[in-house]
């Protein structure tokens, strides 16, 4: 079987986020204690970071790459301000 691609291990993870999500909700609509949300509500945040990692992994490898390999100074510098900004909301 074939090696799926990025793209669809990124939707893929993100469409089990999103059952998490209306699990959680559900959760919260039972009752449920507040401990067990917590802990599906950590697992959630644990799965969009990993999303947002392979995102960004997928944006260094052919974005940047790209950006490098094509010799235009404009568009390395406007790759490389996008991921300082990146960087910097993830600070705040």
């Amino acid at each position: 079987m074939p090696e799926k691609s990025a793209q669809h291990r990124i939707v893929d993870r993100l469409r089990r986020v999103e059952g998490q999500v209306r699990g959680i909700s559900q959760m919260v609509e039972d009752d449920r204690y507040c401990i067990d949300i917590l802990h599906q509500l950590q697992a959630v945040k644990s799965a969009l970071a990993r999303a947002e990692d392979e995102i960004l992994k997928n944006h260094a490898s052919h974005c940047v790459a790209e950006a490098i390999a094509s010799g235009d100074v404009d568009e390395q510098r406007q790759k490389f301000g996008e991921l300082i900004d990146l960087f910097a909301k993830a600070k705040r």
